[in-house]
Protein backbone atom coordinates (compact mmCIF):
# COMPACT_ATOMS: atom_id res chain seq x y z
CA UNK A 1 0.00 0.00 0.00
CA UNK A 2 2.83 2.26 1.17
CA UNK A 3 4.27 1.43 -2.57
CA UNK A 4 1.19 2.44 -4.33
CA UNK A 5 0.91 5.93 -2.62
CA UNK A 6 4.76 7.11 -3.18
CA UNK A 7 4.14 5.91 -6.97
CA UNK A 8 1.19 7.89 -7.05
CA UNK A 9 2.03 11.48 -6.43
CA UNK A 10 5.63 11.05 -8.28
CA UNK A 11 3.79 9.99 -11.32
CA UNK A 12 1.21 13.06 -11.53
CA UNK A 13 4.50 15.24 -10.89
CA UNK A 14 6.30 13.87 -13.66
CA UNK A 15 3.25 14.57 -15.68
CA UNK A 16 3.38 18.46 -14.45
CA UNK A 17 7.07 18.22 -15.23
CA UNK A 18 6.47 17.24 -18.53
CA UNK A 19 3.84 19.50 -19.15
CA UNK A 20 6.20 22.71 -18.13
CA UNK A 21 8.66 21.11 -20.29
CA UNK A 22 6.26 21.44 -23.34
CA UNK A 23 5.21 24.53 -22.52
CA UNK A 24 9.10 25.94 -22.09
CA UNK A 25 10.12 24.56 -25.34
CA UNK A 26 6.88 26.47 -27.04
CA UNK A 27 7.74 29.92 -25.54
CA UNK A 28 11.04 29.75 -26.58
CA UNK A 29 12.60 32.81 -27.73
CA UNK A 30 13.49 32.33 -31.19
CA UNK A 31 15.58 34.65 -34.02
CA UNK A 32 12.72 33.45 -36.94
CA UNK A 33 10.25 35.64 -35.44
CA UNK A 34 6.83 35.72 -37.16
CA UNK A 35 5.69 39.49 -38.74
CA UNK A 36 1.96 38.95 -38.48
CA UNK A 37 2.55 38.95 -34.09
CA UNK A 38 3.70 42.25 -34.70
CA UNK A 39 0.27 43.13 -36.86
CA UNK A 40 -1.56 41.61 -34.15
CA UNK A 41 -0.21 43.37 -31.16
CA UNK A 42 -0.99 46.71 -33.94
CA UNK A 43 -4.44 45.83 -34.41
CA UNK A 44 -5.24 45.14 -30.53
CA UNK A 45 -3.76 48.54 -29.36
CA UNK A 46 -5.90 50.30 -31.66
CA UNK A 47 -9.00 48.63 -31.04
CA UNK A 48 -8.15 49.51 -27.17
CA UNK A 49 -7.31 52.62 -28.12
CA UNK A 50 -10.58 53.19 -29.40
CA UNK A 51 -12.50 51.17 -26.60
CA UNK A 52 -10.64 54.15 -24.45
CA UNK A 53 -12.38 56.63 -26.68
CA UNK A 54 -9.00 58.06 -27.98
CA UNK A 55 -8.29 59.62 -31.39
CA UNK A 56 -4.68 57.80 -32.30
CA UNK A 57 -3.12 55.59 -34.59
CA UNK A 58 -0.54 52.88 -34.25
CA UNK A 59 2.97 52.52 -35.92
CA UNK A 60 4.86 49.29 -35.74
CA UNK A 61 8.79 49.32 -35.01
CA UNK A 62 10.35 45.81 -35.18
CA UNK A 63 13.65 45.67 -33.02
CA UNK A 64 15.12 42.61 -33.12
CA UNK A 65 13.37 40.52 -30.30
CA UNK A 66 10.73 43.23 -29.24
CA UNK A 67 7.85 45.03 -31.00
CA UNK A 68 7.82 48.69 -30.58
CA UNK A 69 4.43 50.25 -30.90
CA UNK A 70 4.21 53.93 -31.43
CA UNK A 71 1.04 56.21 -30.50
CA UNK A 72 0.45 59.10 -32.70
CA UNK A 73 -2.39 61.45 -32.85
CA UNK A 74 -4.11 64.00 -31.57
CA UNK A 75 -4.93 62.51 -28.37
CA UNK A 76 -1.32 60.58 -28.24
CA UNK A 77 -0.70 61.96 -24.65
CA UNK A 78 -4.21 60.76 -23.43
CA UNK A 79 -2.38 56.68 -24.04
CA UNK A 80 0.77 58.32 -21.82
CA UNK A 81 -1.86 59.17 -19.05
CA UNK A 82 0.36 60.66 -15.13
CA UNK A 83 3.53 59.23 -15.13
CA UNK A 84 3.09 56.65 -18.22
CA UNK A 85 0.82 55.18 -16.46
CA UNK A 86 -1.68 54.35 -18.81
CA UNK A 87 1.39 53.49 -21.01
CA UNK A 88 2.22 50.82 -18.95
CA UNK A 89 -1.09 49.26 -18.41
CA UNK A 90 -1.87 49.13 -22.21
CA UNK A 91 1.77 47.69 -22.59
CA UNK A 92 1.39 44.63 -19.78
CA UNK A 93 -2.19 43.96 -21.63
CA UNK A 94 -0.62 43.73 -24.90
CA UNK A 95 2.34 41.34 -23.71
CA UNK A 96 -0.71 39.32 -21.38
CA UNK A 97 -2.65 38.94 -24.71
CA UNK A 98 -0.20 38.52 -27.54
CA UNK A 99 1.99 36.07 -26.13
CA UNK A 100 -0.56 34.11 -24.51
CA UNK A 101 -0.58 31.13 -27.18
CA UNK A 102 2.50 32.27 -28.82
CA UNK A 103 5.45 29.97 -30.59
CA UNK A 104 7.72 32.41 -29.66
CA UNK A 105 7.93 35.34 -26.79
CA UNK A 106 8.34 38.87 -28.25
CA UNK A 107 8.12 41.34 -25.75
CA UNK A 108 6.29 44.15 -26.93
CA UNK A 109 6.59 48.21 -26.12
CA UNK A 110 3.85 50.66 -26.16
CA UNK A 111 5.56 54.07 -26.39
CA UNK A 112 4.50 57.71 -27.52
CA UNK A 113 6.72 60.52 -28.82
CA UNK A 114 10.00 59.29 -27.78
CA UNK A 115 8.08 59.38 -23.61
CA UNK A 116 10.10 56.22 -22.37
CA UNK A 117 13.24 57.57 -24.15
CA UNK A 118 12.95 60.97 -22.83
CA UNK A 119 11.63 59.98 -19.02
CA UNK A 120 14.83 57.04 -18.83
CA UNK A 121 17.09 60.02 -19.60
CA UNK A 122 15.39 62.31 -16.87
CA UNK A 123 15.62 59.30 -14.17
CA UNK A 124 19.33 59.09 -14.88
CA UNK A 125 19.80 62.58 -15.00
CA UNK A 126 17.89 62.65 -11.70
CA UNK A 127 19.87 59.74 -10.38
CA UNK A 128 23.77 61.47 -11.15
CA UNK A 129 22.53 64.74 -9.55
CA UNK A 130 21.57 62.75 -6.62
CA UNK A 131 24.82 60.49 -6.67
CA UNK A 132 26.93 63.52 -7.16
CA UNK A 133 25.09 65.15 -3.87
CA UNK A 134 25.76 62.12 -1.60
CA UNK A 135 29.04 61.75 -2.70
CA UNK A 136 29.65 64.89 -2.01
CA UNK A 137 27.95 64.76 1.68
CA UNK A 138 28.58 61.54 2.70
CA UNK A 139 24.95 61.04 3.71
CA UNK A 140 22.72 59.02 1.86
CA UNK A 141 19.66 60.28 -0.11
CA UNK A 142 15.88 58.51 -0.69
CA UNK A 143 14.42 59.13 -3.68
CA UNK A 144 10.53 59.36 -4.09
CA UNK A 145 8.91 55.96 -4.62
CA UNK A 146 8.51 55.15 -8.37
CA UNK A 147 7.75 51.99 -10.23
CA UNK A 148 9.85 48.65 -11.01
CA UNK A 149 10.78 49.97 -13.87
CA UNK A 150 11.76 53.05 -12.93
CA UNK A 151 13.68 51.44 -10.45
CA UNK A 152 15.77 50.03 -12.47
CA UNK A 153 17.00 52.50 -14.81
CA UNK A 154 18.17 54.44 -11.51
CA UNK A 155 19.72 51.01 -10.66
CA UNK A 156 21.49 50.36 -13.97
CA UNK A 157 22.38 54.45 -14.41
CA UNK A 158 24.59 54.09 -11.33
CA UNK A 159 25.96 50.58 -11.46
CA UNK A 160 29.51 52.14 -12.04
CA UNK A 161 29.00 55.33 -10.21
CA UNK A 162 32.02 55.49 -8.22
CA UNK A 163 31.67 56.25 -4.54
CA UNK A 164 27.33 54.69 -3.88
CA UNK A 165 25.88 51.94 -4.19
CA UNK A 166 22.08 51.87 -5.11
CA UNK A 167 19.07 49.91 -2.61
CA UNK A 168 15.75 49.21 -3.11
CA UNK A 169 13.45 49.67 0.15
CA UNK A 170 9.69 49.90 1.51
CA UNK A 171 6.82 47.09 -0.29
CA UNK A 172 4.57 47.75 -3.00
CA UNK A 173 3.95 51.41 -4.23
CA UNK A 174 6.15 52.61 -1.31
CA UNK A 175 8.91 50.97 -2.63
CA UNK A 176 11.66 53.55 -3.28
CA UNK A 177 15.70 53.76 -4.18
CA UNK A 178 18.26 54.71 -1.31
CA UNK A 179 21.77 55.94 -2.70
CA UNK A 180 24.09 55.00 -0.28
CA UNK A 181 27.59 56.23 -0.17
CA UNK A 182 30.40 54.02 -0.09
CA UNK A 183 33.23 56.08 1.26
CA UNK A 184 32.95 58.04 3.69
CA UNK A 185 32.54 61.92 3.14
CA UNK A 186 35.87 63.90 1.42
CA UNK A 187 36.90 60.44 -0.47
CA UNK A 188 34.65 60.26 -2.71
CA UNK A 189 35.29 61.33 -6.36
CA UNK A 190 37.26 64.73 -6.72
Amino acid sequence: MADDRDKGPREGALLVDDELDEKARRKKRSHDYDPAQAEDAANILEDLLDIMDIDADVTIREDGEKIVLDVTGPEAGRAIGKKGQTLDALQFLLNRIVNRDADELRHIIVDSGDYRERHDKNLESLAHREAKRVVQTGRSVSLQPMSARDRRVIHLALAKFEGVMTESSGEGLRRRIQIIPTSPRGRGRR
